[in-house]
């Protein structure tokens, strides 16, 4: 299984995977809002999708 090295992409992709990871966290924090505010099952899809993301970067899987 090879080994995903972020570091041996190209530079505007490096740029790509960086400038998502830092708007992660805003934007789960504005849709665990809106989910509690006005829940729905695409809302809670939504989240559930940004909270994997968001653990994936964090635990440095991508």
């Amino acid at each position: 299984m090879a080994r995903y090295y972020r570091y041996r992409l190209p530079p505007w992709a490096r740029n790509c995977i960086i400038v998502v990871e830092r708007v992660t966290l805003p934007i789960l924090i504005f849709q665990l809002i809106r989910t509690l505010l006005f829940p729905s099952s695409l809302d809670v899809f939504l989240l559930g999708i940004l909270v994997g993301i968001f653990i994936a970067f964090y635990l440095e899987w991508i």
